[in-house]
């Protein structure tokens, strides 16, 4: 097993495959690994490239085989894909791995450390206690209009549904009464557990300089400055604000052509939480302008005097990633725009 350079492995919960490739490309070996004979086969290696797809459990390996004195990279899985020859095996995936990292334009993802996973997990948990309540709300509301009753959308609207539950009385069939207050119930525990973890996640954006930094800039909040810092490679992997943009899904998608230049819808590529609190945030500028006015000669009043909200949302989406990695990589507070005179 000298001279290799690159070892594939494809993760699995118990058996592993590792793919050595010498620097010529040929093949070095093609081994399989239980779990526990991982950390020790690499420790055996000599120093080298470990490459693996970013999915489940790639970021805790990638931690303890870098501690081991290898290089690990994390692939995104979909760009493995076009690698793998005909059959589809652990053992072509390990090799379509290793020439994946091979390739000079390859793009990695960075390996998360413990702080970013378990913010990370905060992070998520919210978000799918907030998915678990918003169905709770829409299947009451769903049920009760069954009965006559009715109430806009939303969390603010669940009082008006308490109201007429209660005040139906007899109208309604007890059973109807009594699953209505199971329902809420669970809606108001949900709730509780949605504001503490709020409360935790803006302790944890406070408490550090770069996220406090990112929230200086209108329309990025607590969850907002805490997804770009967790899910966000490193800025100094980008050239530039527009390539940072680019990687959030806020640009067009080209489909050029002979020298004709075809841009369609954003891209959404990337990392779906980062780009759709950046459009929250903007929307969210966007309605203050609109209510407030928005000042007089700038981007955003020009903007919004010729294209939809919706659009200016994407866009001013766009010029907020951009700020971010300015803001990230200049160590900066927001500066607003200066108006041209």
């Amino acid at each position: 097993m000298d001279n290799i350079s690159i070892i594939g492995l494809d993760l699995a919960k118990r058996v592993f495959q590792a793919h050595g490739a010498r620097a010529d490309g040929s093949v070095g070996f093609r081994k399989k690994l239980g779990r526990s004979q991982v950390l020790g086969f690499f420790a055996k290696q000599p120093r080298c490239i470990v490459a693996m797809e970013a999915c489940a459990t790639a970021h805790e390996w990638g931690r303890a085989i870098g501690e081991l004195g290898h290089e690990v990279r994390l692939i995104p899985p979909i760009y493995v894909k076009p690698f793998v020859k005909r059959q589809k095996n652990d053992a072509a995936d390990a090799e379509a791995i290793a020439e994946a990292a091979g390739r000079p334009t390859m793009r990695f993802v960075a390996v998360k450390s413990e702080a970013q996973q378990a913010k990370a997990m905060a992070f998520r948990t919210r978000d799918l206690l907030v998915k678990q309540r918003t169905q709770l709300i829409n299947a009451l509301r769903g049920h009760l209009a069954e009965h006559g009753l009715i109430a806009p959308q939303g969390p603010a609207h669940v009082k008006v549904l308490a109201d007429a539950l209660e005040a139906a009385g007899s109208r309604l069939e007890t059973l109807v009464i009594e699953l209505g207050r199971l329902y809420l119930e669970q809606i108001e525990l949900l709730s509780g557990r949605i504001a503490d973890l709020d409360k935790v996640l803006k302790r944890e954006a406070a408490r550090e300089e770069d996220t406090a930094r990112l929230m200086t800039m209108p329309g990025v909040g607590p969850l907002t400055a805490m997804a770009v810092q967790t899910f966000a490679p490193p800025m100094e992997t980008f050239r530039r604000g527009r390539d940072f943009a680019a990687w959030t899904g806020l640009v067009p998608v080209q489909r050029s052509t002979g020298g004709k230049q075809i841009l369609g819808r954003t891209s959404k590529m990337g990392q779906r939480d980062i780009r759709r609190l950046l459009i929250i945030g903007a929307m969210s500028v966007v309605r203050w302008a609109v209510r407030k006015g928005a000042p007089e000669g700038s981007w955003l009043a020009r903007m919004l005097a010729r294209k939809p909200r919706m659009v200016v949302a994407i866009a001013l989406a766009n010029k907020m990633a951009r700020g971010i990695w300015a803001m990230s990589t200049r160590g900066e507070n927001f500066r607003g725009p200066v108006a041209a005179v």
